[in-house]
């Protein structure tokens, strides 16, 4: 079978452009514009849904929303990981996939923002409700099989290194232009008003992402490249050999700990900035921007010191690189130095550990799927991949719940307001818990068998070349 030029695998990387975009909007908007706070309201935000702590105490009617989809996502990774896996489509398991999740993902990633009822009411709440479900849905249906295509596409090490570098890039790239309405938003709000001036800006971001979700699936044609047996294997004895994989549950639990981690970090940013480092809030975009930046520029070095020093030495300096930013974080208020000097040695610390986490995970994952494929002689790459994101999900969701819990620490809520009011005492030890989610993640990594997963594939690697070779 043919291996993918350089170019081929950056079209493949752009669809992780397109659906990084439709993230990152879920992941930047969702909350922000249907729970503004007083501030946005006198700007001219509407309240669609009932704001306030008033589900059991402690949760909006948002979070309720947001948890019960979670877990309807949770239930459906597995089950488009099986039917992708199990797919006989002429064109390939994967591509179709793509193809038919693209524009419903787009369109529906808009339809989410559109609630119908300009005022406080149930039919908003139900739209939503109904929306945010088909995202996770959609999502699903694209990002699990296109995950399992790294694994697939990338038939040498080397190739999967580049994959893997250039679909992180396309993840930040992505992630930044979700924040641009923060900027264009306020060019159009005195012409549209304050909900569809950021309406505009989502339909224009979700047309861009739309098209560069279905390019690599006209541009790339799965089967020149991919010649495997679809698995017969249903979804729940699939998912059970797949975490019967001893490597894959070590990987997954500390993924876990890296997840929560992170997202601790990247929750609690804004609020590190206005009030551990007493800076405008403007300032979060220009350090996440910064890092985001900084850290790309390690990129290009990643894939040999990988060669030289192995992807687990280097995962485990990457925890270690996030725990010290961490801790500096959480010395904000006692170090003696300006809040801006510290928010850019921050940046910088963190900009390599970031590189060799946004990177060498996804090609750990793959190792393990193709190995795993050579003892059982089953290829259930997406079935791995999607085990992975659900410990990404299981730490984001368990990172948001610590993040709520913490940083309000020492302060008085008042229940009926959207505004999160964090104490310097909370997010210190926000900061704290992260560091000690890096270590511990660092930890379990240790006992990742690396030279095994890696002996396993160089033992049945040559005979599968040799046949492709005859093949082609």
């Amino acid at each position: 079978m043919k291996r993918l030029s350089k170019g081929q695998m950056i079209i493949f990387a752009i669809g992780q452009l397109g659906w990084s975009m439709l993230s990152g909007l879920i992941n930047a908007w969702f909350v922000t514009f249907y729970l503004p706070t007083q501030g946005d309201i006198e700007g001219g935000a509407v309240q669609f849904i009932r704001p306030g702590l008033i589900i059991l105490g402690f949760l909006t009617i948002l979070g309720l929303i947001t948890a019960l989809s979670r877990i309807f996502d949770a239930v459906t990774d597995p089950l488009i990981a099986s039917l992708s896996d199990r797919s006989k489509n002429k064109r390939g398991r994967r591509i179709p996939f793509m193809q038919w999740a693209a524009i419903p993902l787009s369109v529906v990633t808009v339809l989410l923002f559109c609630a119908p009822v300009n005022a406080i009411s149930g039919v908003n709440v139900a739209w939503i409700s109904v929306f945010i479900v088909l995202f996770y849905l959609f999502m699903t249906m694209y990002c699990t099989p296109y995950n399992a295509l790294i694994s697939e596409f990338g038939k040498t090490q080397d190739d999967r290194m580049f994959i893997s570098t250039a679909i992180s890039l396309t993840f930040f790239a992505g992630t930044l232009i979700a924040y641009t309405p923060f900027v264009f938003s306020g060019m159009l709000k005195g012409a549209v008003g304050y909900n569809w001036s950021y309406r505009i800006c989502f339909i224009v971001i979700a047309v861009i992402a739309c098209v560069c979700m279905l390019l690599p699936t006209f541009l790339l044609k799965e089967k020149e490249f991919v010649d495997t047996k679809p698995s017969n294997t249903n979804m729940f004895k699939s998912l059970g050999a797949t975490f019967k994989n001893r490597d894959f549950r070590v990987f997954a639990l500390s993924d876990i700990m890296y997840w929560i981690g992170l997202t601790l970090f990247q929750t609690g940013l804004p609020f590190f900035v206005k009030v551990s480092m007493e800076l405008d809030e403007s300032m979060t975009m220009v350090f996440m921007g910064g890092m985001t930046i900084l850290s790309a520029v390690f990129y290009p070095f990643v894939s040999g010191l990988v060669r030289r020093f192995g992807k687990k030495k280097l995962t485990i300096v990457g925890f270690l690189g996030l725990a010290l930013a961490y801790i500096v974080t959480a010395l904000i208020r006692v170090l003696p130095l300006p809040g801006m000097v510290l928010g850019v040695a921050i940046c910088v610390i963190a900009a390599f550990p970031m590189a060799l986490l946004g990177i060498i995970p996804q090609s750990i994952v793959a190792d393990v799927a193709e190995a795993d494929g050579y003892k059982t002689g089953e290829n259930r790459e997406g079935m791995f991949f999607a085990a992975r994101t659900f410990a990404m999900k299981w730490g984001q969701s368990i990172a948001m719940l610590v993040f709520t819990s913490l940083a309000i620490m020492g302060t008085t809520q008042n229940l009926n307001s959207n505004d999160i009011t964090a104490s310097p005492l909370g997010l210190t030890v926000v900061a704290a818990v992260a560091v000690a989610f890096c270590v511990l993640g660092a930890a379990i990594l240790a006992l990742y068998n690396e030279k095994g997963v890696m002996k396993t594939i160089s033992d049945n690697k040559p005979s599968a070349d040799e046949k492709k070779d005859k093949e082609s």
